[in-house]
């Protein structure tokens, strides 16, 4: 496929006409428009939702899927699972799938580089909707057979109970959106990371980590921050964690999270300047899409570039009473917005979750986006693990819930059943003995 051809079903990120968010979903959208702009991005193509919707056709799961939008209770939950399950597990139709792996076969032709598949949802990487960890995305493909199945696994991935629990807490309608997909190239990263435009005290702020950042995204690591001034001035480098261990009192697995463990990557993942140049990139990003922007980057040895941009939800600062001030405290990354009080409930695994009330704090480890569930219920979140980029952070800021990440023992030091204070701005936790 040339860099400017179009089909039914797929568009080179070069098209113009890639910028349809309706026919390719917001995500895939927002990398042809930061294209168009000229700011870098990965080589790639869209697929257009109509292909997975005729993927629903041929499987004659078109009255299925628009009853089970429809309907309630087990007989909604029967639809779901024969679509879902037939999503992933049927061939794909030859209509789609000839040219998909024509495209596929023209991007490794001409970059050499493994793939990489993500969702790109008709309702994701909206104001009021990031889906931020709810659907899939797969790196590192190198097979056709891997590739094939990454496709169907993101079309099933609509259907998945978490995708489904969090449009039923949005108020999204399962009949109005539809699964595109943004295929790229990989970019086999030195170091990559997220990054804010604006905060509550004007200012940017980036995060970093050595290598893919799937580790940021999955809110397993304590990445590098980077405080920019509105003007694109570096302030301030705060260092990262580089080990991790995270166990569960339930069961006697543990794992090892260690990132940096490399000597040649000590210090900081990105100097001034290149930190600088991610911060007018930002800027450009913010012209380009009317007001703030989340983004995610990466950078190998041919420059940086970005892989995401979607609006950033972000409120004005909440403060605690000052008397807070007095009490013992730790110190983390802000998710950016608010301030809250409320009962601490400290869990040291996710199968403790069912211990967390209405408008406690959640205290935790690892910043997981699974942990969305209960944040309709919470007050506020702080892990140990985890930056301000971190999808929870993002899911908790749509919601204008206070999140300090990366808190160091905060399991440990934090009485569970303390009444607790956090500041989702000024990045701190305190509590009452």
């Amino acid at each position: 496929m040339s860099q400017s051809s179009t089909n039914q079903w797929l568009v080179n990120l070069r098209d113009p006409a890639a910028s349809d968010a309706a026919r390719f979903g917001p995500k895939a959208a927002n990398q042809a428009s930061l294209r168009k702009a000229g700011l870098p991005i990965p080589e790639g193509f869209c697929l257009d939702v109509a292909a997975y919707q005729r993927q629903l056709e041929s499987l004659g799961l078109m009255e299925s899927a628009r009853n089970a939008a429809t309907l309630t209770g087990i007989e909604a939950r029967q639809l779901v699972s024969e679509v879902r399950i037939g999503l992933f597990d049927s061939p794909i139709v030859a209509e789609v799938l000839d040219p998909l792996l024509e495209a596929r076969n023209d991007l490794i032709s001409k970059t050499g580089a493994r793939t990489v598949v993500r969702s790109s949802a008709l309702s994701e990487d909206l104001a009021d909707s990031s889906f931020a960890g709810q659907y899939e995305s797969f790196l590192d493909i190198d097979s056709e057979e891997d590739f094939l199945t990454a496709i169907r696994a993101c079309w099933a991935a609509l259907w998945s109970p978490r995708a489904l629990r969090y449009m039923e807490s949005h108020q999204i309608d399962l009949a109005d959106t539809a699964m595109g997909l943004c295929i790229q190239e990989l970019i086999d990263a030195r170091s990559s990371g997220g990054g804010m435009s604006q905060s509550a005290d004007g200012s940017m702020s980036l995060t970093a980590t050595w290598g893919l950042g799937t580790t940021i995204a999955q809110g397993e690591i304590v990445p590098d921050r980077y405080i920019l001034s509105a003007d694109g001035a570096l302030l301030e480098t705060i260092l990262g964690r580089t080990q991790h261990s995270v166990t569960c009192e339930h069961h006697s697995s543990a794992r090892n999270m260690a990132a940096k463990t490399d000597e040649n990557f000590a210090g900081p993942c990105l100097d001034e300047s290149q930190a600088i140049e991610l911060g007018g990139y930002m800027k450009r990003a913010e012209t380009m899409m009317g007001g703030g922007v989340e983004i995610e980057w990466a950078q190998d040895e041919r420059g940086t570039r970005l892989l995401q941009a979607r609006p950033l939800q972000m409120e004005s600062a909440g403060v605690l009473d000052e008397t807070w001030a007095r009490h013992p405290g730790l110190r983390g990354q802000p998710s950016g917005t608010g301030s809250a009080t409320g009962r601490a409930c400290v869990i040291n695994c996710e199968c403790e979750l069912s211990r967390v009330g209405h408008g406690d704090i959640l205290v935790t480890k690892v910043a997981s986006p699974s942990l969305s569930q209960v944040l309709p219920h919470v007050a506020g979140v702080v892990a140990e693990l985890g930056g301000s980029t971190s999808h929870l952070a993002s899911l908790a800021r749509e919601r204008g819930i206070p999140m300090v990440l990366g808190v160091l023992e905060a399991t440990q030091k934090i009485p569970d059943g303390a009444e607790i204070g956090v500041d989702g701005v000024m990045g701190m936790v305190r509590w009452q003995q």
